[in-house]
């Protein structure tokens, strides 16, 4: 699928922008409160916010992910289909960190404002995202190792990230949740706010081999 268009990430710092691509949220999720609509639309940009300078990490090539380096790729309907940083970030842990954290810490700031939602929330589903975009690399086992740090040097809050083993395949324990259950769709299959059993019997019949 080809983008219909591409949006400078900066246009997550102007609320009028993010209040709009939230309410167009409840098209595709359906209808809910704003604060609800916030959190599921979140959950879907920052995988594909974090994932350039996440996949760059695991590969050696620093990228920055601050949000005048990043644009994103979008469809008509308001879905995120990926994203790219326009240059290199010099540095290591820190630095990435750094950059990270205003640009998160922004975005965060931002929705939160707009659709009512906690930042502590959002927060989480960053933390969970950059775990999920760090198993999605062609070295998950070395990624897991790079989870940790790289919360740790992003700061904000962040809730520590986890994972657990479904059979061999690692998957993100979830600190999270989107909500998306609320706009009246199923809930996900690792969501947290499931008895442990049936979350772990659905990560298995998903991921198990």
């Amino acid at each position: 699928m080809k983008p219909d268009w591409t949006a400078p990430a900066t246009r997550l710092a102007d609320a009028e922008w993010v209040r709009a691509r939230i309410g167009g949220a409840a098209k595709l999720y359906g209808c809910a409160r704003p604060e609800v609509l916030g959190t599921i639309w979140w959950y879907s940009l920052s995988s594909v916010l974090v994932a350039p300078a996440v996949e760059g990490l695991v590969a050696g090539r620093l990228v920055d992910p601050s949000l005048d380096a990043v644009e994103l790729d979008l469809v008509a309907d308001g879905r995120f289909l990926g994203a790219r940083s326009t240059r290199a970030l010099e540095g290591g842990l820190p630095e990435l960190g750094a950059a990270f954290k205003v640009a998160l810490g922004t975005a965060i700031g931002t929705i939160a404002a707009v659709s009512g939602a906690r930042e502590r929330a959002l927060g989480a589903i960053a933390t969970d995202s950059i775990g999920n975009r760090l198993l999605w690399t062609s070295d998950p086992e070395r990624a897991i190792t790079l989870a940790e740090p790289l919360v740790a040097a992003i700061g904000l809050d962040l809730p520590k990230p986890r994972f657990v083993r479904v059979g061999r395949t690692p998957a993100v324990r979830r600190a999270s949740c989107c909500l998306i259950y609320e706009a009246g769709n199923p809930k996900c299959v690792s969501c947290p706010r499931q008895p442990p059993a049936e979350r772990e019997a659905r990560l298995r019949a998903a991921l198990s081999r």
